[in-house]
């Protein structure tokens, strides 16, 4: 039995045929090879039936050899679906216009909202979002993604610690958290200050507490540097101890820097493939060409529709193959020496406070390996050295 649907796409009519020989002229049709198909009888010499659009002119032909008249009483599917559009375009092209400008209109900016900001921070990230392009009535697919926004905003504003960016629908909601100012000092427990590390004192400065130390003792590590028992020794006080100790602490470090090494690096070569994405099947529109980097970092952006409230199951896509190229980058013995130098130095930074003080180095042990250079480094810094440990009573 022929498909129905494939009926209703080619289109077909419902005739009537009226004569002594209706019969004969269905048998006929038939024999034909012409489909017919929902028979029925609508009298004594009445028979209604379908046939596919493009068997008209054969069906007249066959009438003409039988006794028959036929009527066409209506038409359905594709083609005469086309023909009512086209006869309403008006309407249909209005219609049209508005779903478009409405989907439009769904994925275009319009409101702007800064949570949790100081005045003056709103006004820091306003004036970067204008610069970046994100304003009211712009195209949301034309602007950066939420993530980029987010970095940059947090990158160019150096009043804030963090900014959350998220879009719902089509507005911007951007929560920000501002720095905080130093929270003032907690009180503490009755304490002693003790070494946390080996070193020899260099500076010192007591606010409270008894100093058991003095400049250019050398200290171990959990040693009393001042205590927090004050007083005569029949009826001492206990109090929080506090002071900043000063001490010559010593640190070693070791580190290889090949002569010869090989790492990539972005040549500015770039090529954005566009898609429209249908949950997860992809159709290129754009950029069909395969730009043959042997070596590329991809980046996809994936960036869903609107429609008023509603999230669409299409998105717009954009992969983004950036070209790389392997540099080799050669040191002479010299070369290396100096980078281990610069590189041991930046480490050690790293793990000290921030009021920390590199006061020398020494190189202890130079190997120039295979391929190599082995650098070993004696580091003297001026830290604080003190760490609170509590007084337990019966101490």
């Amino acid at each position: 039995m022929k498909n129905q649907w494939t009926n209703f796409y080619t289109g077909y009519v419902k005739v009537k045929a009226n004569g002594k020989g209706s019969e004969r002229l269905i048998n006929a049709l038939t024999r034909r090879g012409i489909h017919v198909w929902d028979v029925k009888r609508a009298g004594t010499e009445s028979v209604v039936f379908c046939i596919d659009l493009k068997e008209i002119p054969k069906l007249r032909e066959t009438v003409r050899e039988s006794n028959c008249k036929v009527t066409f009483l209506y038409g359905k599917g594709g083609p005469f679906l086309i023909k009512r559009l086209l006869k309403n375009s008006g309407f249909l092209a209005g219609s049209l216009a508005f779903l478009v400008c409405l989907f439009v209109l769904s994925n275009m900016v319009w409101d702007i909202q800064v949570h949790n900001a100081k005045p003056e921070t709103e006004y820091a990230i306003r004036k970067e979002l204008d610069q970046m392009g994100i304003k009211i009535g712009k195209v949301q697919f034309l602007l950066d993604d939420v993530d980029t926004i987010q970095r940059k905003l947090t990158d160019n504003i150096g009043t804030v610690t963090w900014i959350g960016v998220e879009l719902k629908g089509t507005t911007y909601h951007f929560q920000v958290v501002d720095k905080k100012q130093p929270k003032a000092e907690k009180k503490t427990s009755p304490r002693n200050l003790v070494a946390k590390k080996k070193a020899i004192i260099t500076d010192m400065f007591v606010e409270k507490g008894q100093p058991k130390i003095k400049v250019n003792d050398y200290v171990n590590k959990g040693q009393l540097l001042v205590s927090g028992m004050i007083g005569k020794e029949d009826s001492p006080k206990v109090i929080s101890a506090k002071g900043v100790i000063k001490g010559e602490t010593w640190y070693k470090s070791t580190v290889e820097v090949p002569l010869d090494s090989t790492f990539s690096v972005f040549n500015g070569e770039e090529k954005t493939k566009h898609y429209l994405a249908f949950g997860n099947v992809s159709i290129p529109v754009w950029g069909f060409q395969d730009p043959g980097y042997k070596r590329y970092e991809k980046d996809i952006t994936v960036r869903t529709f609107h429609f008023l409230k509603w999230e669409l199951p299409i998105a717009y896509k954009t992969a983004t193959k950036r070209s790389k190229e392997e540099i080799v980058r050669k040191y002479t013995n010299q070369e290396a020496y100096d980078e281990a130098r610069k590189m041991a130095r930046a480490d050690l930074k790293k793990q000290l406070p921030v009021d920390a003080e590199i006061i020398g180095q020494k190189i202890l042990q130079v190997i120039p390996e295979s391929g190599k250079v082995k650098l070993t480094i004696h580091y003297q810094v001026i830290e604080n050295i003190a760490t609170g440990q509590p007084i337990i009573q019966g101490d």
